[in-house]
């Protein structure tokens, strides 16, 4: 069978895949949702003709949604996620034995529908006992629940649709309200070759908002360019640095990750000169970047202007926490 899917990133560039079987094909109230075979990824959901996710390469975006923030907090017991109705970043964070509740709000039904029943290896976490689903806006759901959560993880469509709020200061507002003390928020936020402006945006925004705010990253075949940014938010400390001993804590021996692992976690933050400069002007991966590497001789000054690095006690970037 020679039928391709074609997917425009940009309006000079699509990409295409080659596509076997469509085994499931409908329009929800608010998208049109596909779900269809391919010899080089295997089962993959597409949603407006945007591709989601797949079997062979999704694992590298949830874990890296998911164990980015759940590790750098020191007890994380409930846990939200936005979006991400294919259930995913749901499997990834239920994995944490920390976690007594993990809520998935997602506006269409439908996609966690087709998810369950055409996608299980991905959809899995969603019949944990821990999760619960409310089906509904992400937007009001957060807004409804000040001092609720230690992680939220926001896992969008691009923003188009009702996916255009969750890019917004206002909700980062509300995400920050709606978090307890130490809370960490993390959301996809597209990629640095094609997005720049709005991730020029949503970094401003965040700094804005957050005590320490920044960007990670990791390699996602199937999205544009397959370099894909992830901002993150802390109330409490630089989620660089993860205690050394906490991996051992939570049992990361157990989880089977593909991609995430301790030196992933601290490499993700280090990002290239084109990417820093996406980064408002203070920004402590931006402002640490470019004092300890690039003017020759001023690091160490600007270690000691620090306080230190609590060399021995954790595990992760370069400096101590920032504001």
């Amino acid at each position: 069978m020679n039928v391709w899917f074609y997917e425009d990133q940009t309006p000079d560039l699509r990409i295409g895949l080659r596509v076997g079987r469509v085994v499931h094909h409908e329009r929800s109230p608010y998208q049109e949702i596909l779900v269809a075979d391919t010899d080089q990824w295997g089962r993959m959901l597409a949603l407006d003709n945007v591709i989601q996710t797949n079997e062979t390469t999704e694992f590298v975006y949830h874990e890296m949604m998911a164990h980015v923030a759940l590790f750098a907090h020191p007890n994380p017991e409930r846990v939200l996620v936005v979006g991400g109705g294919d259930g995913g970043v749901i499997r990834e964070v239920v994995k944490h034995p920390t976690v007594r509740q993990a809520v998935l709000a997602e506006i269409d039904e439908k996609v966690i529908e087709a998810a369950r029943r055409w996608l299980p290896s991905i959809s899995s976490g969603l019949d944990d006992p821990r999760t619960r689903i409310d089906v509904g806006d992400g937007i009001d759901h957060v807004a409804r629940s000040p001092d609720t959560y230690d992680v939220i993880i926001v896992d969008s469509t691009d923003p188009v649709g009702p996916a255009v709020g969750l890019f917004s200061e206002e909700f980062y507002r509300s995400a920050f309200r709606a978090l307890r003390d130490g809370g960490l928020f993390v959301a996809q936020t597209e990629s640095p070759f094609y997005n720049a402006d709005l991730i020029r945006r949503v970094q401003q925004a965040l700094r804005n908002v957050f005590p320490w705010s920044g960007m990670y990253w990791g390699v996602v075949p199937e999205y544009p360019g397959g370099f894909w940014a992830m901002s993150i938010g802390s109330r409490g400390g630089d989620p660089r640095r993860v205690p050394a001993g906490r991996y051992a804590e939570r049992r990361f021996e157990t989880f089977a990750t593909r991609y995430y692992a301790p030196d992933v976690h601290a490499a993700a933050f280090v990002l290239p000169p084109f990417v820093l400069e996406l980064l408002p002007d203070g920004a402590p991966q931006r402002r640490e970047a470019y004092v300890e590497r690039f003017l020759p001789g001023a690091g160490e000054e600007a270690g000691e202007e620090a306080g230190g690095s609590g060399e021995g006690e954790e595990s992760g970037g370069p400096g101590g926490p920032a504001g």
